[in-house]
């Protein structure tokens, strides 16, 4: 049974786009309060989140996007970025936290204090590129985390697994035809954001799925793309983007995945971890918007990242 490090902050429920928005502070509520039900809180070790440094931002960002996001964080008020994603003024505090959870868990699992670790952050990251904002995304967590495992680590192969419902354009931005870096990625296609169909460099294996498709097209597409990719391609360490919003209450888009899938996934890619990479393995949270569903979902994760 691996230990899992459950990495968050206090600051990261600060972050509000409005109370219109999908991307709220009671997402990180609901997976605390499936924790406490679940019992799942005592077999985790919690760590609160630092914030990430400049240069660890500027592993993946670039240091103009980055001034930008600090010179335009608000002192009141919200600030728009673009049509989805906005700032308020304890939005920076709660982004370079998310990204400061992921640096901080890659230094926990690589010192062996435990196995895996997910980090149940806000802001999200996927799709912040390399000197933009979008879709409710500051800076990109996962990429982040990657980088900093390679640059701290002399890592030369890092893997990033990433089946949130919408493409991960930002990680792809970073990853596409960069030396040391493999990106799997299932989404619904055509959906925001409308990319990642396109020809890409060998390193990126898009895997689009249509709307309507349910787990069973999830878990062959990991067994018979993925899988493969990662045995071919030997990563050291796995990253996930773990997006829960393909579920099939979710109202943000039309694929029909249930927690269980959310768990067969998780299971494969640990058992490869296992063989491969040590164990080590770092997720953080992307999408899902039904509450109840993204915090049944986030329970099945964990318990694929600890293993029997």
């Amino acid at each position: 049974m691996a230990t899992v490090g459950f990495f968050t902050s206090p600051t990261c429920n600060l972050h509000d786009m409005g109370d219109d928005h999908p991307e709220c502070p009671a997402r990180l509520d609901a997976i605390q309060d499936q924790l406490l039900s679940s019992g799942m809180e005592y077999v985790l070790r919690f760590f609160d989140a630092p914030e990430a440094t400049r240069a660890q931002l500027e592993l993946v960002h670039t240091p103009a996007y980055v001034e930008s996001i600090f010179a335009r964080a608000p002192q009141e008020g919200l600030e728009v970025l673009d049509e989805d994603t906005r700032m308020c003024p304890q939005s920076l505090t709660a982004a370079l936290h998310a990204a400061g959870a992921a640096v901080d868990a890659v230094d926990k699992v690589i010192a062996g204090d435990v196995n895996t670790a997910f980090c149940s952050v806000r802001p999200p990251g996927h799709h912040a590129e390399r000197d933009k904002a979008m879709g409710f995304c500051l800076f990109n967590n996962i990429a982040i985390a990657a980088a900093y495992a390679r640059q701290q680590y002399g890592l030369e192969r890092v893997a990033i697994l990433d089946f949130d419902v919408h493409h991960g354009n930002g990680t792809e931005d970073f990853v596409a035809g960069r030396e040391g870096y493999l990106l799997c990625s299932s989404f619904q296609s055509p959906y925001y954001p409308f990319s990642g169909t396109g020809e890409l460099p060998e390193n990126i294996v898009n895997t689009p799925l249509e709307a309507g498709a349910e787990g069973a097209a999830l878990r062959s597409l990991v067994e018979e793309i993925w899988l493969p990719a990662l045995e071919k391609f030997q990563p050291q360490m796995l990253f996930i983007s773990a997006g829960f919003d393909g579920h099939i209450e979710d109202p943000m888009a039309q694929l029909r995945f249930r927690e269980e899938d959310y768990q067969w996934v998780t299971d494969r890619l640990r058992a490869f971890a296992d063989k491969h990479c040590e164990g080590r393995i770092v997720s953080a949270l992307e999408g899902g918007y039904a509450l109840s569903a993204l915090g049944r979902s986030v329970v099945s994760h964990l318990k694929g990242l600890i293993g029997s």
